[in-house]
């Protein structure tokens, strides 16, 4: 390969691999390439929802304060290249051809063991761990979870600290429908002597990381317990809210992301952020970490945009607790507004389950259920049948129920895309203008 549409095309081709949880394949590739993970200084975030925010609560302040911090993050929005990131500046494609270059023999090398064909996300994590190493040398590196926990692939790295933001219902096919089953896969990522920061409250999942906790000699850090959230309101464009650690606290922060879940978000990159300053030295001062929350944000997580003077909200809720966010999110914010719903998900998806959260609503004025350019979007045929919204209508394209919708728009209309950030990325990508490369 010699450029760098070889080296994507190369990487594609072990999708054929599908999803096929393990950590005994990614391990040997790390191996192969001189174990580059070992001589990072990570931090790990998993979790059901929340984790692309937490990701940029936690990177944001180190950037402000001129730490060079790496992101290796899932799925993209706008270029396949920003999910391996260095202060928020995609790889290069120079670098990626490099490091795709490297990792190559050692990958076709597993492809032939009996441990069969890497996956591409395997694949992809180590091209990111020897790009970490060998050419962009970030102060940190920021390590989202792909899928689960415990088999997957940035499983390999070794942490200083870890995050579950939650435990939610998605991915049952490989998860488990139970959500005792959910959490063991999330506490996967628990290791012998790191501690854990979580957002979760309910005493089922908890129980489940505890052992996980005990069993490594490790602790815990809980939301409501060692840090807290008060005075959380919300503002013109996001929420205000003190924090409070057994560390720390500061009062009166401010972010620019909406829906009330996000300060919770926050609050655990604080206490990470706290724990970092304090046991690893990091150089990161309070206005570092009031500017950096400020700036902090998430492409199609509740973003709100323009179209046409017509407000219109992006927000990747794929799954039950994602769509409550998004409804509690509607509440505080545009309690005003009249309605229109765009929704689009994948195949494996329960419409009824998932758009549960908002029949809530009396102003929905009306509800397009729609398919998109992705292999496992469910149809609109589909979800329309199945969905719990009155009048939900299918739409052969989101275009076409977009432009239905702009013609019946008022002042007061708020459109809002909603399901799979397969979905919301390829929306994104056609109003801001940024197509997926």
């Amino acid at each position: 390969m010699n450029t760098y549409e070889e080296a994507r095309e190369w990487l594609t081709s072990f999708t054929s691999a599908g999803v096929r949880p393990g950590l005994e394949r990614v391990t040997m590739m790390l191996e192969g390439i001189g174990n580059p993970e070992r001589r990072l200084k990570s931090i790990h975030v998993g979790g059901t929802n929340g984790k692309g925010s937490t990701v940029t609560f936690l990177k944001k302040p180190m950037e402000e304060a001129g730490i060079v911090c790496g992101t290796f993050t899932s799925p993209y929005v706008n270029d396949f290249r920003e999910r391996i990131s260095v202060n928020s500046e995609p790889i290069s494609k120079q670098d990626f051809l490099e490091c795709t270059q490297a990792v190559k023999p050692v990958a076709e090398s597993i492809a032939r063991t009996p441990f069969g064909i890497p996956t591409e996300f395997e694949v992809l994590t180590v091209i990111a761990a020897h790009y970490f190493r060998s050419k962009a040398f970030p102060d940190v590196v920021i390590w989202e979870v792909g899928l689960g926990g415990r088999l997957d692939s940035t499983n390999a790295m070794h942490p200083m600290i870890s995050v579950i933001t939650n435990v939610g219902h998605d991915h049952q096919q490989f998860l488990g429908d139970k959500i005792e089953e959910i959490a063991y896969e999330k506490a996967g990522i628990i290791k012998s002597g790191v501690p854990l920061v979580t957002c979760e409250q309910r005493p089922e999942p908890l129980a489940v990381m505890e052992k996980e906790i005990e069993n490594n000699r490790t602790k815990m850090y809980r939301l409501g317990h060692e840090f807290s959230v008060s005075g959380a309101e919300p503002a013109a464009e996001g929420w205000s809210f003190s924090f409070h650690s057994l560390l720390t606290g500061w009062k009166d922060l401010r972010i620019a992301m909406l829906g009330e879940h996000q300060t919770k978000n926050a609050a655990a990159a604080l206490f990470v952020l706290r724990y970092l300053m304090m046991y690893y030295a990091l150089p990161v001062d309070e206005a570092h970490i009031r500017s950096g929350l400020e700036k902090a944000f998430w492409p199609g997580r509740l973003e709100l945009l323009k179209a046409n003077e017509t407000a219109v909200l992006l927000d990747g809720a794929h799954n039950p607790e994602g769509m409550e966010s998004l409804a509690q999110a509607l509440a505080a914010h545009f309690p005003e507004k009249t309605l229109s719903l765009i929704v689009g998900m994948t195949k494996e998806k329960k419409p009824q389950d998932i758009l549960a959260p908002l029949q809530q609503f009396d102003n929905v004025k009306n509800t397009a259920a729609v398919t998109y350019d992705f292999p496992r979007a469910a149809s609109a045929e589909e979800v329309a049948s199945q969905s719990p919204l009155p009048n939900t209508k299918a739409y052969h394209s989101w275009q076409q129920a977009f432009d239905e919708a702009l013609q019946q728009s008022s002042p007061d209309t708020l459109i809002v895309f909603a399901g799979s950030l397969y979905f919301i990325s390829e929306v994104r990508g056609e109003l801001v203008g940024d197509k997926n490369k």
